[in-house]
């Protein structure tokens, strides 16, 4: 990614260069939005954000439903766009689109039920002079600010629930992955014929800021750092947040486990996506009855995968980093291990000609003094540990600001009780990364992860404000509350407060 500005008749346009992480080319420019054109976009969608509250859940729905439809016939198209702008091999670029579509469903099936009016019992004699009930209301404006790594899963995936809750949307993908982002809002408008509730601006920390304070909510998927100085920003505006910060996610191996489902596992979960997933395993504690089976195993497994451009052939595992800078950090990361002293039994490097591309990686003699084992990494690498047993393996998985997920392996009953024991927002058993992929449950981080939740009912209901409704069910000229006190009015009110509330024979002043 680079920024030019392009000369026009009677003003400069500054762009936003997008270049093919796997190849180095730069094959596209897109033009930033000013501070005052996201003004523009946000004001145009909230004009239209009311007639799209009022379509309900089953109008909302049919148009989710297109959206839907328009991603299962497209996906292959999708995926073309996001290789070229990510990086990512085939295989993974086409899961984006099917976790949307599922997402749709989820959504369209529960959003009423998360959202729809209730009713409340009231909880004492006090209280059943009124009916009691509780309605959301959406946000008229959620803004999205959504990273480099999914970004599909992470823009429209967001999107889909604050829709169906009856926001209106504005995205604001990475700079240097604008073109997925950009084809699934322009499709929404002029493909499917959807209304103008969905936009997207484009640009760098200008554009993010001005969307920040242009918008009712916000939702955040970025760095810790950024996140930083998103909330700070929305703090002056009282805007609320949902920031999803990353993770130093922990493998758990425990003696007796199923070490080729382990190793399977710890492989895929940390170099999927070339280990850019903010749940990707990173670190990994190994009790040591296996610790020498599972790094044997392990590093044979990593060793063996491809990784290069693959197109649509499906013929690679591993595909390049996105970001020139996040693979700087990466090789720093693995340098100042090395020269700690750990050491590298696969990979440990940059991987020779165009493109950036950096080695699947397993380091072994790791511990807490090293960034690599404390510091998110977000490439392909993994540190493994051999711990005594799994109180030491629970202590370090703890010893980390960051508390997103993790994972354990081991016989069911003891990797429970070590899964529960573990400080982050969730822990797979004898899986890795499944958590993301059941919208059922929720997901967010602990301590430094995030503030905030994705996927069940708090996933939509983050995009609404509470409304309750008190209604008198007799209509009356007076209350004994009300105006004006006296000693009789008063004594009414007492004694009926203490026989309502108090319990046994003190009802009864005794």
């Amino acid at each position: 990614m680079g920024a030019t500005e392009v000369r026009g008749t009677d003003r400069a346009v500054e762009t936003v260069e997008v270049a093919n992480p796997a190849t180095g080319e730069t094959f596209a420019s897109i033009p930033v939005d000013s501070p005052q054109a996201v003004a523009a976009t946000v004001a145009r969608v909230r004009a239209n954000q009311p007639a799209w509250e009022g379509l309900g859940f089953d109008g909302r729905r049919l148009w989710m439903n297109r959206l839907r439809d328009w991603l299962l016939d497209n996906s292959e198209r999708v995926a073309e766009t996001m290789q070229a702008e990510t990086g990512k091999v085939r295989a993974e670029a086409m899961f984006e689109s099917g976790y949307l579509t599922d997402l749709v469903n989820f959504y369209g099936s529960k959003a009423e039920k998360f959202l729809g009016e209730t009713k409340v019992r009231p909880h004492s004699l006090l209280t059943a002079t009124h009916k009691l009930r509780v309605r959301y209301r959406p946000h008229q404006v959620v803004g999205l600010i959504s990273p480099w790594n999914f970004p599909l899963i992470l823009s429209i995936g967001d999107a889909i629930p604050a829709m169906m809750a009856g926001c209106a949307v504005v995205l604001k993908p990475s700079e240097f992955t604008p073109l997925s982002v950009q084809e699934v809002v322009d499709a929404w408008r002029n493909e499917i014929g959807g209304p103008d509730i969905l936009a997207c601006v484009q640009g760098t920390a200008d554009t993010a800021t001005a969307l920040v304070d242009e918008s009712d909510f916000i939702g955040f998927t970025g760095s810790d750092r950024v996140g930083r100085l998103v909330m700070a920003r929305a703090a002056e505006t009282l805007t609320p947040v949902s920031l999803e910060l990353g993770g130093k996610d922990p493998m758990v191996v425990l003696d007796g486990s199923n070490l080729e489902r382990a190793v399977n596992a710890a492989a895929w979960g940390g170099m999927t996506n070339s280990g850019q997933v903010c749940m990707s395993i990173e670190r990994i504690y190994v009790e040591e009855p296996v610790y020498d089976e599972f790094v044997e195993k392990l590093t044979e497994k990593v060793g063996s995968l491809k990784q290069g451009p693959d197109g649509a052939e499906y013929g690679c595992d591993v595909g390049a980093m996105t970001s020139p800078n996040q693979i700087k950090h990466v090789a720093a990361q693995v340098d100042d291990a090395i020269g700690k002293g750990a050491r590298a039994l696969t990979g440990g490097k940059r991987a020779d000609g165009p493109g950036d591309y950096y080695e699947p990686t397993v380091l072994v003699d790791v511990d807490h003094s090293m960034g690599l084992m404390r510091d998110e990494s977000f490439g392909p690498v993994v540190g493994v540990m051999k711990v005594a047993d799994s109180e030491e393996a629970v202590r370090l998985a703890n010893d980390t600001r960051y508390g997103l997920s993790a994972t354990v392996f081991g016989p069911s009953r003891r990797a429970e009780g070590v899964a529960r024991r573990i400080e982050c927002g969730a822990v797979n058993v004898n899986d890795v990364l499944f958590n993301y992929a059941v919208p059922g449950v929720p997901m967010g981080g602990w301590k430094e992860s995030g503030i905030g939740y994705r996927h069940a009912e708090y996933g939509i209901r983050k995009y609404c404000r509470s409304e309750s409704i008190v209604s008198a069910r007799f209509s009356t000229d007076d209350e004994p509350l009300w105006f004006p006190y006296t000693k009789s009015r008063r004594d009414l009110v007492n004694k009926l407060t203490t026989f309502v509330t108090a319990r046994g024979m003190k009802r009864f002043g005794r």
